[in-house]
């Protein structure tokens, strides 16, 4: 983190930060001094206007949202259009990150590697990822994308209600809310568009209120 210009580390349900720790992290000891340490990652997350999960694991069939990734190269580049607290998460060593962790983020990432060996050691993965975004971290949009946590949270409860309101499949809604999750999180909308969307979404539902 130190080497890439990161400091605010965020910790869930961490090991110990014991001698050793302070020990490998020699000159940067700083980072774990002001690291912020929960028990829950819901607890973690909850002030990130942008949630990005890492994982090794990508879906093959489009159908398959869950783990619907971008690849870190096109991360990269568009990331930077974002005005907001960014949460990069990485998961666990051995068994990186649960479905339900994935689920509550906004985008997957996933770094391309080779077919016959997708996992990475956790501190590669870390140091790769803010590598391609240190040397990209002087590209200025033209327009810089402010949608907030609070907002999208509204967009994703918005459509939720509108499958419900057209007796969507119930089968089908979870993966469907997924979907649309994904499809917002890689079109990273400006507060235009947002506000756009939620007004069709309004007028959507006055209209299917007036013919029930």
């Amino acid at each position: 983190m130190a080497n890439f210009d990161f400091s605010k580390l965020i910790l869930v349900n961490p090991c110990n930060l014991d001698d050793e720790c302070y020990t490998r992290a020699i000159h940067a000891s700083k980072i774990l001094d002001e690291a912020k340490i929960f028990q829950s990652f819901e607890e973690a997350s909850k002030k990130m206007d942008y949630l990005v999960a890492t994982s090794s694991i990508e879906s093959q069939n489009d159908k398959r949202h869950l783990r619907n990734a971008v690849v870190l190269e096109d991360f990269s580049e568009k990331i930077f259009e974002i005005d907001g607290k960014i949460g990069l998460v990485f998961g666990r060593e051995d068994y990186g990150l649960f479905n339900e962790e994935i689920a509550a983020c906004d985008m997957i990432l996933r770094i391309p590697t080779s077919e016959s060996y997708l996992s990475m050691n956790l501190s590669h993965a870390v140091s790769i990822v803010l590598y391609s975004l240190f040397i990209k971290k002087d590209f200025t949009p033209k327009e810089r994308r402010t949608v907030e946590k609070l907002e999208k949270d509204k967009l994703y409860e918005s459509f939720s209600k509108l499958l419900g309101a057209i007796d969507y499949p119930a089968h089908k809604k979870e993966k469907t809310e997924i979907m649309f999750k994904r499809m917002i999180g890689r079109s990273m909308p400006s507060k235009w568009e947002y506000h756009t969307f939620m007004g069709v979404l309004s007028k959507s539902f006055d209209r299917i209120n007036k013919k029930k």
